[in-house]
């Protein structure tokens, strides 16, 4: 992660409604509802300057063969619904969007411990 991956995301992220900044294991991450959106993962096999998010695996698949550039998965992320970003490779436009889009992924979950409406 560089210095200027960081402040490009947190510009986004942090005008997204109840985001806060924090970390997952150590490395910079945002939160809706305390639950990660996307975060900077240092793992061995993960490109330095990803940004890693939250997004079903189908969308992630269809990212990746739409931008495989842009986005990639590795074997430790295979079966967990995130996707990996070189931020580099992207415009503001499509930073935005990939992160409104984790952000409404996770904020659109029901939260643990309340039930769900019934209708």
């Amino acid at each position: 992660m560089t210095k200027d991956n960081l402040s490009r995301v947190r510009a986004i992220a942090m005008k997204l409604p109840e985001v806060e900044e924090g970390t997952t294991f150590g490395f910079p991450a945002f939160k809706v509802h305390g639950s990660t959106f996307a975060w900077f993962p240092k793992k061995k096999e993960v490109e330095p300057g990803t940004l890693a998010v939250r997004m079903s695996i189908l969308e992630r698949d269809h990212r990746i063969f739409a931008d495989p550039k842009t986005f990639y998965v590795t074997p430790h992320y295979k079966d967990y619904p995130a996707g990996l970003a070189r931020v580099e490779q992207m415009s503001a436009a499509a930073l935005r969007e990939l992160l409104q889009s984790a952000y409404e992924f996770v904020a659109s979950k029901p939260k643990r411990g309340r039930p769900r409406a019934q209708g």
